[in-house]
């Protein structure tokens, strides 16, 4: 009795596991997948020049308070609280695989960085909510997330007068980290929700995931450095005054220059 009873407990925590991790799996595709592209892409912005990139930020602080606020809280931040949490949920019930004979595989490589880069994300994730989206609450979107101050942050701090750009490459590696766990995590949705089943189709799907990898990294990496040096920025003196105050939100500070 005893025995059929633990045996049933076992077939119901298989499971779960086998519901849990499917959800997973697809939360980090579909929403949360999804937003970081978007949200990359989104900060290119930064190219053009103050004007444009705070237009961007102007865009969605523009629509009405509880809309964008349960736009939030239900496209991202349940989804990605419920990711990283059952995320490490699983990192603490797996086993290592590592050993020089077995690290040689493919595989065994993506199953450890996946879970190392899973652990860096959510602290660099958890740092950025704070900085970003919690402080422009607090202390508004104007000294927070507008263009000047992402600037200004990315190139502290400063230490006896000089810029040590330690944020800039904190950010850099966060967003090394994500977007490589994304385009893992696109090759193990496939297999997992039975997308790719052969080999060979596991094998074109990991290109693809390696590619989404390299171009969100770059994609990223550049609207980084556009807060430094907007390449497209266009020039507001020939325009008259009132043109001018009519730009969105921010007014534009002189452009910072990495050295």
């Amino acid at each position: 009795m005893i025995e059929q009873r633990n045996q049933n407990m076992l077939v119901r925590l298989v499971r779960e596991d086998y519901f849990w991790h499917k959800v997973h799996s697809l939360t980090g595709i579909v929403p949360v997948g999804y937003y970081l592209a978007q949200h990359l892409l989104l900060n290119t912005f930064s190219l053009a020049g103050a004007s444009r990139f705070n237009g961007v930020i102007g865009f969605f602080e523009g629509m009405p308070t509880h809309f964008l606020l349960a736009l939030k809280i239900v496209a991202i931040w349940i989804p990605l609280i419920f990711h990283a949490v059952y995320g490490i949920f699983i990192i603490s019930r797996a086993e290592g695989n590592y050993s020089e004979k077995a690290y040689k595989y493919r595989e065994n490589r993506y199953y450890t960085w996946q879970r190392w880069s899973g652990i860096f994300a959510f602290f660099f994730l958890c740092y950025h909510m704070f900085t970003t989206s919690v402080a422009a609450k607090i202390w508004g979107v104007e000294q927070t997330i507008a263009y000047d101050q992402w600037a200004s942050k990315l190139a502290g701090p400063t230490i006896g007068g000089v810029d040590t750009y330690l944020i800039l490459v904190v950010y850099m590696l966060g967003i090394l980290v994500c977007t490589y766990h994304l385009g893992y995590g696109l090759w193990n949705f496939c297999i997992r929700w039975g997308i790719t089943v052969s080999e060979k189709a596991q094998m074109a799907m990991a290109k693809v995931g390696f590619a989404a990898f390299v171009v969100l990294t770059l994609f990223g990496w550049v609207a980084l450095f556009g807060f430094f040096n907007p390449i497209f920025e266009k020039k507001d003196e020939a325009k008259p005054v009132e043109a001018r105050m009519s730009q969105p939100m921010v007014p534009t500070s002189e452009t910072r220059q990495l050295p």
